[in-house]
């Protein structure tokens, strides 16, 4: 095979690769939406409604539904982390980018109570999905606290786990009660972050 050969297998290959990881990455993000809506145990026929796509397309890639369920919770991890610094840099101050952030974590802690109960067979692999999200989220947390502090737009001295684990904890059961608003209390939470007048 020559050298121009070599080139173009390598540049046919890399758009399938590109279209595969896009095509991947829109299934993950109709998942996540309808497990937000709808809890975990949506029908796949939802997700792949959703996503554009036949349910082979969601089989083919997550044969069970816990594949796909870890799968949502790596995406949603990986998209909060990105969010934190891309809101920084769009929002109208830092107390904006940080309410627009923990709204995007409340909707992760829906698919994350939904994770807990699909790997109960697997703590060391649920173990393991834990510190990958305080590894990635805390930091990112920590960034905007900062910037906000920093503005003097909340008190100072507030930590990142702290603040997570509060709005982890107001969400919890949330998906269970439709009487029980939790982003009314999560934002009441992060308006409660201000320093006195």
């Amino acid at each position: 095979m020559s050298d121009s050969d070599d080139g173009t297998t390598q540049a046919a290959g890399r758009p399938r690769r590109a279209d595969a990881r896009r095509n991947k990455e829109t299934l993950l993000d109709a998942a996540a939406s309808v497990f937000v809506a709808s809890g975990v145990e949506a029908p796949v026929r939802d997700i792949a409604a959703e996503a554009g796509v036949g349910m082979g397309t969601i089989y083919r890639h997550f044969p069970t539904r816990a594949d796909l369920i870890v799968a949502v919770y790596r995406h949603q991890i990986e998209a909060c982390a990105e969010a934190g610094p891309a809101l920084l840099a769009s929002s109208a101050s830092p107390h904006a980018a940080l309410g627009r952030w923990i709204d995007l974590f409340v909707d992760f802690l829906v698919t994350k109570h939904g994770l807990a109960a699909a790997l109960q067979s697997d703590s060391v692999g649920f173990e393991a999905l834990h510190a990958s999200f305080l590894d990635r989220l805390l930091p990112v947390c920590t960034q905007l606290l900062d910037a906000a502090a920093e503005a003097g737009e909340i008190r100072p001295g507030l930590q990142a786990y702290e603040l997570m684990r509060g709005v982890g904890n107001l969400c919890v059961g949330a998906e269970s009660d439709p009487r029980y608003d939790a982003r009314r209390l999560v934002a009441l939470l992060v308006e409660g972050l201000r320093p006195p007048r």
